[in-house]
């Protein structure tokens, strides 16, 4: 069984350098077209994300960012505690399903990711899609949780000035410098399972 921790010859071919991005980019500012549904549907223009090489993030943003482990483990073994989700917003279009969310610590309450996601639902169990939709654990811990076999296959990594929502949202008290990436998770047949993006407050 293919899980994003265990080897197999017939997983997806994971990325040579998990520090460079995977796709292709036109320019040094990359558009979301995730950012930009949640930051229309709020009346805003989405911050630019500046596409930058992972072996160039400083940490410990590097360790948190340039892996192909799921993100949920990653982050509450870096802040010892357990890690749960708050849905700002979510939509439904049949078997899609995109949500903007706040990565809370369980115990101290403080932001630790701002994300948005967007999950194909025809592809998970019925139970972790009901999961899903329940809109109370992340997306990562519900794989686990169901032991669905995928892949974390980080796609580009970038830098971004917090806006004014940013700060809102991530409790931030002055202008700052974040980083992010944006991941697809597949499962063993190469299907797209979820992409997002995921930012880390400082």
């Amino acid at each position: 069984m293919l899980t994003a921790t265990t080897a197999d010859p017939n997983a997806p071919a994971r990325p040579r350098d998990a520090s460079r991005p995977e796709v292709k980019r036109e320019a040094r500012f990359a558009p979301s077209a995730l950012l930009q549904r949640f930051y229309s549907r709020a009346g805003l223009a989405p911050p630019r994300l500046r596409v930058m090489p992972g072996v160039e993030l400083p940490e410990p943003y590097k360790s948190l960012l340039v892996h192909s482990r799921d993100m949920t483990p990653t982050l509450e073994g870096f802040h010892r505690q357990p890690i749960h989700v708050v849905v700002l917003r979510s939509e439904r279009q049949g078997e899609a399903y995109w949500r903007e969310v706040i990565l809370r610590g369980a115990d101290d309450a403080k932001p630790v990711e701002y994300g948005v996601i967007r999950i194909c639902l025809g592809l998970l169990s019925p139970a972790a899609s009901r999961n899903v939709l329940e809109e109370q654990r992340p997306l990562g811990k519900i794989l686990e949780l169901e032991a669905i076999a995928h892949l974390s296959w980080p796609q580009a990594f970038f830098r971004v000035e917090a806006d004014g929502r940013l700060s809102k949202l991530l409790g931030l008290a002055a202008p700052a410098l974040l980083y992010g990436r944006r991941n697809v998770l597949v499962d063993g047949s190469r299907r797209l399972l979820a992409e997002v993006i995921e930012i880390l407050p400082p």
